[in-house]
């Protein structure tokens, strides 16, 4: 796997992805009671039901279909130079020399979901990889091809070329998952072997702003069983054996915070992955986020139901409909919309091509209006339906906190009055930045060529640059000023 198109996924919001992300600690506590309280508790009786559940035969079932995975790519030259743009300090003398091709590698884990070989996972597992292998439970070793990949979902579907039939698990139903149930995640962290943690759903229907790919359709489960790197991919399992998740990510920050892709996300494109190789979806063109009580007073709603309108991208169908700023969209066809999350489902779940019928409240009124949906584009292209990334979170994906200059900002950091620009606050560890080696202290000069003067400049030129991108940063450090090299995440 490339280390640069990992990175996104390494500390965005605090957020690491399960396949590099660090461990999670479970806690415990007690209850005291006074001695007269003891004294009076009835004996515990040696027949007592058993109040846990039979985990070890659970694991049992599962493992058997779970499988470890492996990639390896090969860094271009072109590519190397890119992630380390001062690698060779006499190029200034004599020129570019030759460089190698390298190796990388990247490791997740997979499931199988039928007896020929199709195995699900996350796309950052297997994006770019050149060979993908994986490891039964048993340590064989099979090669695997990519069927489909979806990075908005960053669900893939593999093959397994082995002669089956292989243990697989069936697909159960995460709208049914209760939170405070019982769930078990298997795979394989940091590469030492098949392992299985256990929990309980804390919340569902979450949302961490991984990258502007993904943002649209994040719906996580989250769950307190430990996900630690290397469980991308891997099944999160309910009590009966079902798949009820994909685990993808974790909280570095937190203690017992992971995140699983909810399974019936994969099961609604399964069919378009094993049939195209990638998810077609149906595109409006709509900035909208939920309904706030405040929303509802400021524009006189009858409820919180519905998603509001907040933009309408040119040219797109809801422009063509007469979609507007401030409009709520309460219905589909029919169908009643109560969020954001619904409006984005419904649509994305209809092909190009569909006409629809939208019910709006504007200013007060119900009105009806027909769009016609267009096709939603991929990964890299114009952001689609969802929340726009505010300013401070185009920064904040890099991993930067970062401020204007002023007067004071420039006696600490001795910076001269000729320099312009954002002074870098702090730096995550292990962030797009960090790897960049960007430092505290410095000062953001340019962007891709172009002069900064201030934080709102600066954010604004990164929202322009879709991810994967190569960025040029221009620095002034203590007396010299540099270029930094990377991809937007």
């Amino acid at each position: 796997m490339r280390p640069k198109r990992k990175s996104w996924l390494l500390a965005v919001m605090a957020v690491g992805v399960a396949g590099f992300a660090a461990g999670v600690v479970f806690t415990g506590g007690s209850n005291l009671s006074s001695s007269t309280q003891a004294q009076t508790a009835p004996a515990a009786s040696a027949s007592s039901p058993r109040t846990f559940p039979d985990f070890a035969s659970l694991a049992e079932r599962v493992m058997p279909a779970v499988l470890a995975v492996t990639t390896e790519d090969v860094i271009s030259p072109r590519d190397l130079r890119r992630m380390h743009p001062d690698m060779d300090p006499f190029e200034f003398f004599f020129g570019p020399r030759a460089l190698p091709k390298q190796k990388a590698f990247g490791a997740g884990s997979a499931f199988f979901i039928s007896a020929d070989g199709l195995a699900l996972t996350n796309n950052h597992v297997v994006a770019g990889a050149e060979k993908i292998f994986v490891f039964t439970d048993d340590r064989t070793r099979f090669e695997a091809k990519v069927v489909g990949r979806d990075p908005a979902t960053d669900l893939a579907l593999i093959k397994v070329q082995g002669k089956g039939p292989f243990a697989f698990l069936p697909l159960g139903d995460s709208d049914a998952l209760r939170v405070g149930e019982w769930v078990m995640a298997v795979g394989n962290p940091l590469g030492i072997g098949q392992t299985v943690t256990v929990g309980v759903v804390s919340g569902k229907g979450r949302t961490l702003n991984l990258s502007r790919t993904t943002m649209s359709f994040e719906n996580f489960i989250q769950t307190d069983a430990a996900i630690n790197r290397g469980n991308s991919g891997g099944p999160l399992i309910n009590l009966k054996g079902e798949v009820v998740g994909i685990n993808t990510a974790m909280n570095a920050g937190a203690e017992n915070m992971g995140f699983a892709v909810p399974v019936n996300t994969a099961k609604a494109i399964l069919p378009q992955l094993k049939e195209k190789g990638k998810v077609v979806r149906g595109y409006l063109g709509v900035n909208i986020t939920d309904v706030t009580a405040e929303h509802q007073e400021a524009f006189n709603l009858p409820s919180r139901e519905g998603a509001l309108v907040h933009d309408v991208m040119e040219g797109s169908p809801a422009e063509k409909a007469g979609l507007k700023h401030g409009d709520v969209i309460v219905g589909i066809n029919g169908k009643p919309i109560k969020s954001q999350r619904e409006l984005i489902d419904t649509v994305a779940s209809m092909p190009p091509g569909t006409k629809v019928e939208l019910e709006i409240i504007r200013e007060g009124k119900h009105k009806t209006l027909t769009a016609t949906l267009a096709e939603r584009k991929g990964e890299g292209e114009d952001e689609e339906e969802g929340e726009s990334e505010t300013p401070q979170e185009a920064a904040a994906r890099l991993g930067l906190d970062v401020t204007d200059l002023n007067a004071r900002l420039r006696r600490q950091f001795d910076i001269p009055n000729s320099v312009d620009g954002v002074l870098v606050q702090d730096v995550e560890d292990l962030s797009v930045a960090d790897e960049a080696g960007i430092m505290p202290g410095d000062v953001i000069l340019e962007v891709n060529g172009q002069a900064v003067d201030s934080v709102d400049e600066f954010n604004q030129k990164l929202e322009k640059l879709r991810s994967g991108q190569a960025v040029r940063l221009y620095l002034y450090r203590q007396g010299s000023k540099r270029f930094v090299v990377f991809r937007m995440p």
